[in-house]
């Protein structure tokens, strides 16, 4: 088992490059196997739901190599239309594959997915929408089966913006002869770098960052190369970083729009900001403002991924904030580890009142998620003394070598193998 020593205290200072986003690399992969041949995949990290992605093309029968941060996949030669528990339970994102899988073979057959417990995270929106096209869908209470030998393009309205399902009803349509529009599609970059991945390899989609998008059949799709988009959620993450410890960070290889519904968060909790081509600069004050109300929402608005690191932040900011959680109903697992370095939260239903206090103590902690498990190491790297976080295998799925790049900007966190932790 490996964990995190933690010294806190000192301030974050430097320069970070912000890595390619996993929620555009996942359906990213789940799209290659819509092509024959070879896609190369660059801008892809080092993640462990990337390394779980990965085991499921390769089991049904892709190859797949990685040089540094590019990964060549090969689908050529897919030959099954089923994924097993023991593959599909590590993620919840691995339910793309099924439209993925069913545009490809005919068919396809997944069990039921795994991954963070933040919430429901209901498919029915996945599954109505595929029937919408036509495709029969059967369930057994274990395992989704789809049959497309009737699936026809049609239009589907989304009762909610969801990203999943907008990504698996775009799989899924992609050679379905004439037209399929999506009503009220997700609008978030990550749907715009999926589209622009499968429009490159011949794929005929409009309308991506836009309610409306709309998708003509295509017969086949050829081998292509694409560069992933930076993932906004780390940016984010690393500008806590720095407003927590009352340091200073300079986040370069980002993308500048798709940190918009953030920045406004920063500039209120008293940041200084500079922004230019390349990245964004922050330097903290001595202590942070209260920010008065934040409310999660459906991209542009600001990001339930970025949460819990906020929430984090706000910890020690002067005066008392409100997080409301709009999307997952229980996002907020994570504050009890808070508030074992003496933060002072309180949640009722989807709301969080942040009550700021001066300093942070080193704790003793768990990671409870991928996003609540960021927020818990933002508290330690704050907190004065050393501090233990368990269970950092939920932060490994959505950050690349975090440890290593927070000690570069002069935190202590060092990575611990010890099989009796």
């Amino acid at each position: 088992m490996e964990y995190y020593q933690v010294v806190g205290g000192s301030p974050l200072r430097g320069s970070v490059n912000i890595h390619g986003a996993k929620n555009s690399v996942l359906p990213i992969l789940a799209a290659s196997l819509l092509v024959q041949g070879e896609s190369v995949i660059h801008n892809c990290p080092c993640l462990s739901d990337v390394e779980y992605t990965v085991k499921i093309l390769q089991y049904l029968g892709a190859s797949v190599s990685r040089d540094g941060a590019t990964l060549t996949v090969n689908t050529a030669t897919i030959g099954r239309a089923d994924i097993p528990e023991s593959l599909m339970k590590e993620m919840r994102s691995s339910i793309i594959f099924l439209g993925a899988l069913a545009a490809r073979q005919g068919r396809a057959c997944v069990y039921l997915p795994g991954g963070c417990e933040i919430g429901l995270r209901p498919i029915d929106m996945h599954l109505s929408g595929l029937q919408a096209l036509h495709y029969a869908v059967s369930f057994d209470g274990s395992n989704i089966c789809l049959s497309g030998e009737a699936a026809a393009a049609d239009k589907v309205v989304l009762p909610f913006p969801s990203v999943g399902a907008t990504e698996n009803l775009i799989l899924s349509s992609v050679f379905l002869p004439g037209k399929t529009t999506i009503i009220n599609a997700a609008r978030e970059p990550e749907i715009e770098d999926l589209c622009n991945y499968l429009n490159r390899a011949g794929a005929k989609i409009r309308g991506a960052l836009t309610p409306v998008i709309e998708i003509e059949g295509v017969q086949a799709l050829h081998a292509t190369e694409h560069t992933v988009i930076p993932d906004r959620i780390v940016a984010a993450t690393f500008l806590c970083a720095a407003a927590i410890t009352g340091g200073e960070v300079t986040v370069r290889r980002v993308c500048l729009s798709h940190l918009a519904p953030v920045i406004s968060v920063f500039q209120q909790s008293g940041c200084q900001l500079q922004l230019d081509k390349t990245g964004v600069y922050l330097k903290a004050p001595k202590r942070l403002r209260r920010v008065k109300h934040i409310e999660t929402m459906a991209y542009p608005g600001f990001p339930t991924d970025c949460q819990a690191p906020v929430c984090a932040m706000l910890a020690t900011a002067h005066g008392t904030s409100v997080l409301s959680e709009t999307v997952f109903e229980n996002r907020f697992i994570y504050v009890p580890q808070l508030r074992r370095f003496g933060a002072d939260i309180t949640v009722k239903d989807r709301v969080a009142v942040i009550s700021g206090v001066r300093r942070l103590h080193a704790a003793d902690a768990v990671c409870t998620d991928l996003r609540g498990g960021a927020a818990v190491l933002l508290a330690a790297i704050a907190a004065e003394g050393e501090s233990v976080i368990k269970n950092i295998h939920h932060i490994d799925r959505g950050y690349e070598a975090l440890e290593a790049q927070l000690t570069a900007a002069g935190v202590t966190v060092k990575r611990i193998k010890d099989e009796e932790v």
